[in-house]
């Protein structure tokens, strides 16, 4: 019996990117150990094979966090089987795995933020040859709109000209589920886009580039996430550590948070659908905080 996996794929619409290959990837090792252990069809799939598979898991040292996101695309695919008529009952819904702890992530302070910019600027208004001036400037508003705007990798590589309203000081992105929100702009990052749209993208043109895509490598085409990984690890901060996109993200929540902005409008600026994801920050602001004290405060 076919167990389906790319019918499974097709359906995951609302899913990003990302988690659509996570989660092909994870149902893939699924069906290779279940067949491999005497499981051919999907409908020998039962809860104790599913307890197998966690041990299994286990005894392979995947992190716990690994371990309950490859639980939830069982989950998934499982239902999923249930829906298209392949299985009369799902297996898969009293399916559990315990919950990693949550990773707070590391960001940099709002001095080495800015440190960094500010290198990216003097950067931008160096040089004479026109392909580096471009990539200069682009650069420049890549980091710009990742601290300033707070948006995810995929949805700064996606956005289009239509979603730019430099005018209004604001973006359209679209994010995970294909979900819109609009986010404002700051000043810096909108003089900086604005630098690199009449100053710098002509210079990346080619014969292959995409008519409405923003930013473009350096061959012309549609800058992806391991492009901007690139950028960023060409600047490090000052210490010498590198950043990840993300990680100005993470930057972008907490140093509003740490001036006193709202959970709920931090929530909304980052298209998080449940608060529970953007209280993580919470945490990070506090642990601040208690740093600020415990330095400042004579009876700390």
């Amino acid at each position: 019996m076919n167990w389906e996996i790319e019918g499974f794929a097709a359906s995951l619409t609302s899913a990003s990117e990302h988690t659509r290959i996570a989660y092909c990837g994870d149902v893939r090792q699924f069906v290779e150990w279940a067949e491999r252990g005497g499981c051919p069809r999907p409908t020998d799939v039962d809860h104790q094979v599913l307890r197998r598979y966690l041990a299994y898991l286990n005894t392979r040292a995947f992190a716990r966090r690994s371990i309950a996101r490859k639980a939830a695309a069982i989950r998934a695919y499982l239902h999923y089987l249930r829906r298209t008529g392949v299985l009369h009952s799902d297996a898969g819904r009293a399916l559990r795995a315990p919950k990693g702890d949550a990773r707070l992530p590391r960001v940099p302070r709002a001095s080495e933020a800015i440190a960094l910019l500010d290198r990216a600027v003097a950067h931008s208004e160096e040089g004479t040859e026109p392909t580096a001036i471009a990539m200069a400037r682009r650069d420049l508003a890549v980091l710009e709109i990742l601290y300033g705007a707070g948006l995810r990798v995929n949805e700064l590589c996606g956005l289009t000209f239509d979603r730019c309203e430099l005018e209004r000081g604001s973006l359209t992105v679209l994010g995970k589920g294909s979900k819109q929100r609009r986010v404002p702009l700051g000043e810096h990052a909108r003089r900086a886009l604005a630098d690199y749209l009449e100053l710098g993208r002509e210079g990346l043109v080619t014969d292959e580039t995409p008519a409405d895509v923003v930013f473009l490598n350096s061959r012309g085409r549609a800058l992806t996430p391991r492009d901007t990984r690139r950028i960023l690890a060409k600047r490090p901060l000052a210490d010498g550590r590198t950043l990840h996109p993300h990680s100005f993200r993470h930057a972008y929540a907490t140093h509003l948070l740490d001036g006193g902005a709202d959970l709920r409008a931090v929530q909304e600026l980052l298209g998080h659908t449940d608060l529970a994801s953007t209280q993580i920050y919470t945490h990070l602001s506090k642990d601040r905080l208690k740093a600020v004290y415990d330095e400042t405060h004579p009876r700390a």
